[in-house]
């Protein structure tokens, strides 16, 4: 999971591994793999570092590190 921040300022945890799609228009919309849209204040490039971030938090439990 990853936090996030809304346009109405609220912080929600979302699940990584169902963002399909991240879009900068100008707000960011990330899309989840249900079709489902979220405006969120993050940018782009934000919810892209969390993103690696969980996801090698995840590989290292995996690997055992």
């Amino acid at each position: 999971m990853i936090k996030v921040t809304t346009l109405d300022k609220r912080e929600i945890a979302l699940n990584a591994e169902l963002i399909e799609r991240i879009e900068s228009v100008p707000e960011t919309v990330i899309t989840l793999t249900s079709g489902k849209k979220i405006l969120v204040a993050d940018t782009l490039d934000e919810v892209m570092e969390k993103v690696i971030t969980y996801k090698r938090k995840v590989a290292q439990q995996v690997c055992g590190a």
